[in-house]
């Protein structure tokens, strides 16, 4: 390699390090009006299926999202109204929790000095205090009530992605140079994010209906706060399941005691392992998965550039960019480090995955 091109790699790694950082640092200054526009856009990606059935049976477009529509906002509204009165409940609950939970706190330091474990109580308050867990639980649960104000502007979003849809595939074939070879490319991508999205929402409804049953049967308060969490939570792996359980497993440990929190917990190991494990991989495939790193990064990443709604959001953001690589042949291979671990075999070739694309195998690409 020549002097001269070892400069141009340079200065091409050098300004494309600089316009990812304007991009990240315009995003965070515009988190306010950003998030709503993403919000509306994963809405339109999850209702388009919806939209697309009912104008295959030939329901005028402008009815078909009406109806569309009024199911979002009949579905967020059952869901704010029946979380917004939990959560109120819980928070004007949450002293009475505290105090309880700091007893039981106090009553297990005992015990487990009497066993001869002694635990700095000092420390144990500073760095492990559940109470603290909870309320954070609280705080977190309440910051998400401020997305309410911007409910009229994200369903008006919505309509407006709906009514492009349907023309959009035409406008960017003649937007493209060479539309025959390009467009399959970008409709594999928008293709594998809307799929990618469905099943995603789908096992996660399974998952918050699971959680929301169980604890129902075992009797701890709040069953339908907590299936909500689960819910949207679920988007997050690995991390995601067990920020859910902890509040609820702490009020069961008020409510109940070791017996029925030991039950809670047996509820959240069933469902996350059941759909996480079982249900999600048999539709997804791991082709569309990310790695647990890559997972806590983009969460830490996310949350800091877009907020609380950014952390909910992560995992399918970065999906999104994945996919986005894989369509192209430069770039598949940062996919493919963003992606689990993978066999000699890649997943893409085996039942039950949603990409197409193939790596060939070494004695292939010899010949």
């Amino acid at each position: 390699m020549t002097e001269a091109s070892r400069s141009a790699d340079g200065g091409r790694f050098l300004l494309t390090t600089a316009a990812f950082v304007i991009v990240v640092a315009g995003m965070r200054e515009a988190q306010g009006v950003l998030v709503p526009f993403l919000l509306s856009g994963f809405i339109a990606i999850i209702s388009a299926p919806a939209l697309f059935f009912l104008r295959a049976y030939r329901v005028p477009s402008v009815i078909a999202i009406i109806l569309v529509i009024l199911a979002i906002a009949s579905i967020g509204l059952l869901l704010g109204v029946l979380v917004g009165n939990a959560v109120d409940d819980f928070s004007s609950q949450l002293p009475t929790y505290q105090a309880k939970l700091k007893t039981l706190t106090g009553e297990g330091l005992q015990w487990l000095s009497g066993m001869g474990v002694p635990v700095p109580e000092q420390i144990f308050s500073k760095l492990l205090d559940p109470a603290k867990a909870m309320s954070m639980a609280a705080q977190g649960l309440s910051s998400l009530g401020g997305l309410l104000t911007n409910t009229f502007l994200i369903l008006l979003t919505v309509v407006f992605i709906l009514l492009e849809a349907s023309s959009f595939p035409a406008k960017l074939r003649r937007i493209l140079a060479n539309p025959e070879q390009s467009f399959p490319h970008f409709d594999q991508f928008i293709d594998n994010i809307k799929r990618y999205m469905v099943i995603k929402t789908g096992t996660s409804l399974l998952t918050g209906a699971i959680i929301y049953l169980w604890l129902l049967v075992v009797g701890v308060d709040y069953p339908v706060l907590w299936g909500v969490i689960a819910f949207f939570l679920n988007f997050v792996p690995n991390i995601g399941s067990i920020i859910a359980a902890i509040p609820a497993l702490l009020l069961a440990l008020v409510q109940l005691g070791p017996g029925g929190t030991a039950w809670a917990a047996l509820g959240y190991l069933l469902a996350n392992n059941l759909v996480g494990n079982v249900i999600e991989p048999r539709f997804m495939g791991k082709g569309l998965g990310l790695s647990s790193l890559v997972v806590f990064l983009s969460l830490v990443f996310w949350g800091w550039v877009l907020g609380t709604v950014g952390m909910f959001l992560s995992v399918p953001l970065t999906m999104t960019i994945k996919i986005a690589l894989d369509s192209n042949d430069s770039t598949r291979w940062l996919a493919i480090l963003l992606g689990p671990e993978v066999d000699d075999e890649p997943e893409q070739n085996k039942p039950g995955s949603l990409l197409r694309w193939r790596l060939p195998h070494k004695h292939e690409s010899d010949e």
